[in-house]
């Protein structure tokens, strides 16, 4: 009976066009009825249920949510360019802050559950490692923004999980370029990178966090989950394993500092997540960073 319950249980993924957004609906879309929507005229996915829409227009996603009349909705809509975020200030909160509260508002009218993806960023990076109760403390425009999302999801009063994750990387249909694939184009045509060594975080496979919000889903489960990784390691460090899985020049990888990048956007230099709470309440146990490059080879050998 359990198994025919969840065949009803109803989706919308919000920015489904996204490398998050695909995986999600690739998860999911054999057990639940998934529509997704997005801002380009067609999905990614040739075979998914979507409607073109924009998270930023409350009109346009009041009458899509009221259509589907969906049990959960999956935020994965984000504008994610950090340093972008410091030029393009209105986008960012319209995007980051706005549009999770235009889909809770949403969720409200029709009794859906809101599972909302947010960021590492939201942090400073002083502490020696976050748990889910850990004061935020954002140090950029999109770190505040993702804050400002986070509150406006929990301040709507809908059952919300609220899943923060970070160095996101994975392969999907015409997505955007992530570290990984960007460190991927580079390296194959024997093209030098500058890449830090003094920034330390989780590197995440997005198939691990589509995971988790299965599971969040699965067991209806509100609640502030951090979800990324299994190792703790510095961009640099990423960049050579990355080039020794898939067999690219590790000369070609210099070290750096941050500051010499005269980013923007400041960042946090060091995010170490706690993921016991992930473990035990949704059983879910993200991958290391060489089985995660294996399974990214892989899935690029598979589509190129």
């Amino acid at each position: 009976m359990a198994n025919l319950k969840l065949l009803k249980n109803k989706v919308l993924v919000a920015g489904a066009n996204g490398l998050l957004g695909q995986k999600v609906v690739q998860t999911l879309q054999h057990d639940f009825e998934v529509h997704g929507f997005g801002q380009r005229p067609e999905p990614a996915l040739a075979d998914l249920a979507y409607t073109r829409c924009d998270v930023t227009r409350p009109s346009e996603v009041r009458k899509l949510v009221q259509a589907f009349r969906p049990d959960f909705i999956v935020n994965a809509a984000a504008y994610t360019n950090v340093d972008g975020c410091e030029d393009d200030k209105e986008t960012c909160w319209r995007v980051n802050a706005h549009g999770p509260e235009y889909l809770a508002e949403a969720a409200r009218r029709v009794g859906a559950a809101v599972i909302h993806v947010s960021t590492d960023y939201v942090f400073d990076g002083s502490e020696e490692e976050y748990t889910e109760e850990s004061k935020p403390n954002p140090l950029s425009y999109y770190g505040r923004a993702k804050l400002a999302g986070e509150n406006a999801v929990i301040a709507s009063g809908v059952p919300c999980a609220i899943l923060r994750t970070m160095i996101l990387y994975g392969t999907g249909v015409n997505v955007k370029p992530n570290f990984a694939l960007w460190l991927v184009n580079q390296l194959s045509q024997d093209q030098p990178v500058r890449i830090v060594d003094d920034q330390y975080g989780h590197p995440t496979l997005v198939d691990d966090l589509a995971l988790a919000i299965r599971r969040v889903i699965e067991l209806n489960k509100p609640d502030l989950f951090h979800v990324c990784g299994a190792d703790y390691i510095s961009r640099y460090d990423f960049a050579l394993e990355l080039a020794r899985v898939f067999g690219f020049r590790t000369d070609l990888i210099t070290p750096i500092k941050t500051a010499e990048l005269k980013q923007k956007a400041v960042r946090p230099l060091r995010s170490k997540f706690n993921l016991s709470k992930l473990h035990t309440e949704l059983d879910v146990h993200p991958r290391g960073i060489e089985a995660g490059l294996q399974e990214l080879k892989r899935q690029l050998a598979t589509n190129p």
